[in-house]
């Protein structure tokens, strides 16, 4: 059986304050000159359409995140690298 883990409060009031960070909307022409800029995994795409979406196409190298698992998985986005949501 699996492993059951105590999540403190701190780690659960730090998720949701990473909801309310700034952030800046951008073009996609902007999205692609940042995306250009940094091609050594600089900036990460994240996917958040649903599975079935994201197999019928999606931007190459890109993570998907379905929009309503977000919450449970923050931590698998770097902290400190620019995240290109779509």
């Amino acid at each position: 059986m699996g492993e059951k883990r105590i999540v403190r409060k701190e780690e659960i009031t730090m998720k949701w304050r990473q909801f309310f960070t700034p952030v800046t909307s951008i073009t996609w022409e902007e999205a692609n000159v940042l995306v250009s800029e940094n091609s050594d995994g600089g900036v990460v795409l994240l996917d958040v359409r649903q599975p079935g979406e994201y197999e019928k196409g999606h931007i190459p190298g890109a993570t998907l995140i379905p929009l309503k698992e977000i919450d449970g998985r923050l931590d698998e986005l770097p902290r400190e690298t620019p995240v290109v949501i779509y």
